[in-house]
């Protein structure tokens, strides 16, 4: 299967994925999948075919999913790219026939990207590991929000954050991310003093489009 029209975004958190798909979707008239737009499915799975994604939807006390270890938090993390692969591939097939460009903030794998896209559709971006580790919790989204409410509230809330950091470490890992800069995709890098309206100019020349912002109206960093 090719999805000719569906530009996918992957890297590593805090890297500007979903900021990028929604401005370019905006900007082209196009259709945006935002991060984790897959689980628009996730109350009709079968937790049988589709363990670590409904993991979450079934849990029952969330003082299990911070406690685990960080080899068990990245089992999990690693389960749902997995599952996800499946899914996306199941919603994309039916966006991809409306003729509008898709962009996705993507949970495929990379293995599966290659085979289902262009690569010059395909777009990695990446934020150095202690960034994606370090500003975790720095997003108002109220899933980061609550999962910082129960670490505050276990019995040792230090050790119960610590212990949380080494799971986003391992999933955030220097060797993570040398895997998706080593991919085959274009490469994206946050940079700070780049705005929003220029990430999208540079993500439209990396993939060949002609420019969807004039030139001379990109607003200057930090305006």
């Amino acid at each position: 299967m090719k999805l000719d029209n569906v530009y996918f975004i992957t890297g590593t958190a805090y890297a500007g994925k979903s900021t990028l798909v929604k401005n370019l979707a905006a900007q082209r008239g196009g259709v945006a999948c935002g991060e984790n737009y897959h689980d628009a499915l996730l109350p009709g799975l079968d937790s049988r075919a589709f363990p670590y994604l409904t993991y979450t939807r079934d849990l029952t006390d969330w003082r299990a999913f911070i406690r685990r270890t960080p080899d068990e938090y990245a089992a999990w993390v690693e389960g749902c790219n997995r599952e996800c692969t499946v899914l996306e591939q199941e919603i994309l097939a039916r966006l991809s026939q409306q003729g509008r460009p898709v962009f996705v903030d993507t949970n495929i794998t990379l293995d599966t990207l290659h085979a289902i896209s262009d690569p010059a559709h395909v777009l990695v971006m990446l934020a150095d590991p202690s960034i994606s580790v370090g500003r975790f919790f720095d997003r108002p989204d109220r899933e980061k929000q609550f999962l910082y409410r129960l670490l505050m509230q276990e019995p040792d809330p230090a050790r119960a954050m610590n212990n949380f950091r080494a799971c986003l470490q391992r999933i955030n890992s220097p060797e993570q991310y040398d895997r998706f800069l080593h991919a085959g995709f274009p490469v994206i890098l946050r940079d700070e003093a780049r705005s929003p309206a220029q990430t999208v100019r540079l993500a439209e020349e990396l993939w060949g489009l002609p420019p969807s912002v004039p030139a001379g109206s990109a607003p200057r960093p930090g305006e």
